[in-house]
């Protein structure tokens, strides 16, 4: 079968992407306390533009498109508007987002700091996403999906590469990528990248379980959501394109609750200070909370993947 999205896809959106996207460093940490014999490698991808991975997707959509007069526009929860606004901007095109009730202040304000048009409504990102699609109908913009749609898994994918390479130069490898779950754009691009040759395993909210409702149903199907993770790791459905990899190369999804997500919070903060927003906390969360318990030996790695946090509500939250 070959799948929608391969390696040579994600290498050339890396070439495509590379003079608009920060190269995000990794931190080694010690494994022990973490219940690993090994050091934990840690992607900081939170210090992307934008605070998230995001623009690499935005990115690979954008850099060589043909964009008519009406810019492009995109439904999201927030980190994705952010993104597709810092693209806009950089390339100088016209953008309209629209976003969900749901979406934090602070990732609407970054999506208006980018100078992007931007339109709250509806209760969740599904119904942002009807009213983006009938904008791009009406006014001809260029739609940019979220996370199911070829050019954005590649570019997503960028970030295993990067990863990749980076542990080979330091002389060390990995046996395991802990990778959080919304649409699954971000997990789909990584196991598409990797193929196979390491174990890429998915972390959901158990309120937000649309991938792990996919594989198990063999086909995108709707979930119910409510989740403090909902703004990032919220989409009512997988998308076809990453069920399509998921199923090939992503070796399981992991389903938590939501209270791991703050303590990981806490803990990536009092330790690492790391200000990390629910959803980008929660493959650190899997790990640390005991959900996902490593074998002998072997090597981690979690992506930290989003830090469009509320600093209020860290603030309370860390005390």
């Amino acid at each position: 079968m070959t799948l929608p999205v391969t390696p040579a896809d994600v290498a050339a959106a890396e070439r495509r992407i590379r003079p608009f996207i920060r190269r995000t460093p990794l931190m080694a940490i010690d494994g022990a306390p973490l219940g690993c014999d090994a050091p934990v490698s840690l992607k900081l991808e939170f210090l992307q533009h934008a605070g998230s991975f995001k623009p690499r997707g935005a990115f690979a959509n954008l850099v060589g498109a043909t964009v008519p007069p009406a810019g492009v526009t995109t439904a999201s929860g927030g980190n994705h508007g952010a993104a597709t606004a810092y693209a806009a901007a950089r390339l100088g095109l016209k953008a309209r987002i629209f976003v969900p009730a749901i979406a934090s202040p602070a990732k609407i304000a970054a999506i208006r700091g980018f100078g992007a048009d931007v339109v709250v409504e509806g209760a969740r990102y599904a119904d942002a996403l009807a009213l983006c699609e009938a904008y791009a109908r009406d006014s001809g913009a260029l739609a940019l999906h979220a996370y199911d749609s070829r050019p954005t898994i590649a570019g997503q994918g960028t970030v295993g590469l990067e990863w990749q390479q980076d542990l080979a130069a330091a002389g060390a490898g990995i046996d395991t990528l802990l990778v959080a779950v919304g649409g699954g754009g971000l997990i789909a691009g990584i196991a598409a990248w990797f193929a196979g040759r390491v174990r890429v395993i998915g972390v959901e909210p158990a309120g937000s379980r649309a991938l792990h409702a996919a594989l198990q149903a063999g086909r995108p199907v709707d979930v119910e959501i409510d989740s403090v993770a909902a703004d990032s790791l919220g989409a009512r459905s997988a998308g076809g394109l990453v069920v399509d990899i998921a199923r090939a190369h992503v070796h399981s999804v992991g389903l938590g609750e939501d209270s791991p997500l703050g303590a990981a919070q806490k803990r990536l903060w009092r330790e690492l200070r790391v200000a990390a927003e629910p959803g980008g906390a929660a493959a650190f969360a899997a790990l640390a909370g005991g959900a996902f318990r490593p074998q002998k030996g072997e090597r981690v790695g979690v992506l930290l993947c989003g830090a469009n946090v509320d600093l209020d509500k860290l603030a309370a939250l860390v005390g």
